[in-house]
């Protein structure tokens, strides 16, 4: 429970993972091998993995929580990310939904189909 966590996502194509998750989400690379591409994220590792394919999960497999939900979502938007809408739940014009518990939830994917989002939490 004392360890550092190790976060792990899969990728087809390590050179649009790279592109996505460095130059389009600002992770730090670290290291970059054959075997992973391994991102800094405020302090956790993810460990980006080339497999032969991925099977996209119908979940969330990585989210970041904000403090500022609005502004993080503009920020995506202008470095080209399209944010995901689901059937039965009421984005607002932003792509933002508000859960029950008040938090505010905007998904996207990776270049894999990988769901990720931000999370604003509520209070």
């Amino acid at each position: 429970a004392g360890s550092p966590l190790v976060a792990f996502i899969a990728t087809t194509d390590a050179a649009k993972a790279k592109a996505f998750y460095g130059d389009v989400l600002g992770l730090e690379l670290v290291d970059e091998t054959p075997f992973a591409l391994v991102f800094d994220v405020a302090g956790t590792t993810l460990r980006v993995t080339p497999v032969q394919r991925v099977e996209a999960a119908p979940y969330t497999v990585l989210g970041w929580t904000v403090d500022d939900i609005v502004s993080a979502v503009a920020d995506l938007k202008s470095r080209g990310v399209t944010l995901s809408r689901y059937e039965g739940m009421d984005h607002d014009d932003d792509g933002i939904w508000t859960s029950p518990s008040s938090a505010r939830i905007a998904w996207f994917t990776d270049p894999d189909g990988n769901t990720l989002s931000i999370t604003q939490l509520a209070g």
